[in-house]
């Protein structure tokens, strides 16, 4: 039988919103003109969506794309973060050490987006951005849809919210990204390991919610900022591209560091915002955790108590609603990440959960490899027809496949290549690159693509797809 669902899932696509209103998709206070005729052909480099605002409206600068891939890198040593550890494998004991020493790292170039934003470009202070998502970023910020939360996820949510984000490289990881793309953009390049991220690598994203205060208490004095964009919410019901708040609530730091993560590479680390913590807003952005692993031999159980993990450390006092939404067994999981299905059923049983936690910031990122041959989550790809979220048996040998300590270099799938972990990159820079580029091999990949879009215009009552 088919349900109907309100779903958030750990994709970094949204490609279109579904507003009720008649002229949604036409209205354009500016125009873009592209200022390279390359740019105009090819969409590798372009800045943001052609739909701007108005010198009326907005009298700002608009987002400009950093592009510039370095062609060399300097090796990073014994780096801060590191140093943090004393030596010691990372812990509970050490692990908030090692994640304030990277907030403390990035500082000085990422305050200036929040304190002089307008003055604020991601060349200016030594980062760099994906390709091929101009058609998808909104002209001021340069953020485009990544995640939701329908109604209710969290206790405190009562309306549907959409998260936008950022993605911003540093030169070292920058290195990888020009690897790929070259200076055209033109052409993918895989071989020779040019996917794999250098040691030291440092990949950071913001993430900003639609809901603010009052609409959201635990929004309450958050840093706001403008986009440009067609989503409506309870306190801006206005169709069409208009200036629209958004506030600041999730950044993700992640970072290649095989000393500290030796099974997989990598070390993700995620701060939110904690509306009751004294100070400014970067004192406010605190720990929800850290991972450097997926416990692939920790089986947990759909819901709590939760056995004991080993490569995740959750802050005990990181605030409720952004705990809410960890992934299965308690694994790490943003508020801006969609790890929990509101409504999921087991393929084999037929069994349906309720707010069943299926993911995690590794798992859901361990099936970038060239080929988008296995889904984000642990089950098929959706069918076009589908109302639900089809999973493999929580715990069983299928599903734990999303949930092994694969090194970067290691496909998910044999025969693929794998893109280290970068998802981003992997489902939304390839996948707008192979729109614009159709030929026969890629007509499965594509299929895969138009089948996930497809499934998240679900029947539901929300204004956006998720």
């Amino acid at each position: 039988m088919k349900r109907t669902i309100n779903l958030c899932i750990m994709l970094s696509v949204v490609v279109l919103i579904a507003c009720s209103c008649n002229n949604q998709d036409s209205p354009k206070d500016g125009k873009l003109k592209s200022d390279q005729v390359t740019i105009a052909t090819n969409n590798a480099f372009l800045n943001h969506r052609d739909s701007i605002p108005s010198k009326k409206q907005y009298d700002g600068p608009l987002f400009v794309l950093s592009h510039d891939y370095p062609t060399t890198f300097k090796p990073v040593i014994n780096p801060s973060w590191q140093q943090a550890l004393k030596g010691k494998p990372i812990s509970e004991a050490n692990v908030f050490a090692y994640m304030d020493s990277l907030k403390r790292y990035i500082k000085p170039n990422i305050i200036p987006f929040f304190t002089d934003n307008k003055k604020w470009t991601s060349a200016k202070y030594g980062w760099f951005n994906e390709p091929w998502l101009g058609t998808e970023r909104e002209a001021i910020l340069g953020a485009y849809l990544g995640n939701g939360n329908p109604t209710n996820m969290f206790s405190t949510l009562h309306e549907d919210e959409s998260g936008y984000a950022l993605v911003l490289y540093d030169s070292t990881a920058a290195y990888t990204v020009g690897k790929i793309w070259g200076k055209t953009g033109q052409k993918v390049n895989l071989i020779n390991d040019a996917a794999q991220f250098k040691e030291g690598s440092v990949i950071v994203k913001f993430a900003f919610s639609n809901i603010n205060y009052p609409q959201w208490s635990v929004m309450e004095n958050a840093q706001t900022f403008s986009v440009y964009d067609t989503i409506t919410t309870s306190a801006s019901k206005k169709c069409g591209y208009q200036m629209r708040k958004v506030s600041f609530f999730q950044l993700d730091v992640i970072v290649k560091d095989s000393k500290t993560s030796p099974h997989t590479g990598w070390v993700y680390s995620t701060f939110v915002y904690d509306k009751d913590v004294k100070g400014t807003f970067w004192d406010k952005m605190v720990p929800l955790g850290a991972m450097w692993g997926d416990d692939p031999n920790v089986n947990s159980p759909v819901s709590p108590p939760y056995p004991k993990l080993a490569e995740t450390v959750i802050n005990p006092k990181a605030p409720f609603y952004s705990k809410e939404t960890l992934g299965w067994g308690g694994r790490l999981s943003g508020p801006n990440d969609g790890a929990v299905a509101q409504k999921a059923v087991d393929l084999s049983t037929g069994k349906v959960y309720k707010n069943l936690p299926l993911s995690s910031c590794m798992s859901c990122h361990s099936p970038a490899q060239d080929n988008f041959t296995s889904f984000v989550l642990p089950g098929p790809f959706p069918k076009q027809t589908d109302t639900a979220t089809y999973v493999y048996t929580p715990g069983g040998p299928q599903w734990k496949l999303w949930f092994r300590n694969n090194y970067g270099n290691v496909p998910f799938d044999k025969g693929q290549v794998a893109m280290d972990y970068d998802m981003v990159m992997a489902f939304k820079a390839v996948s707008n690159y192979e729109s614009a580029n159709p030929s026969p091999k890629n007509k499965a990949l594509k299929s895969n693509f138009e089948a996930i879009r497809t499934y998240r215009r679900h029947n539901t009552s929300s204004r956006f797809w998720h």
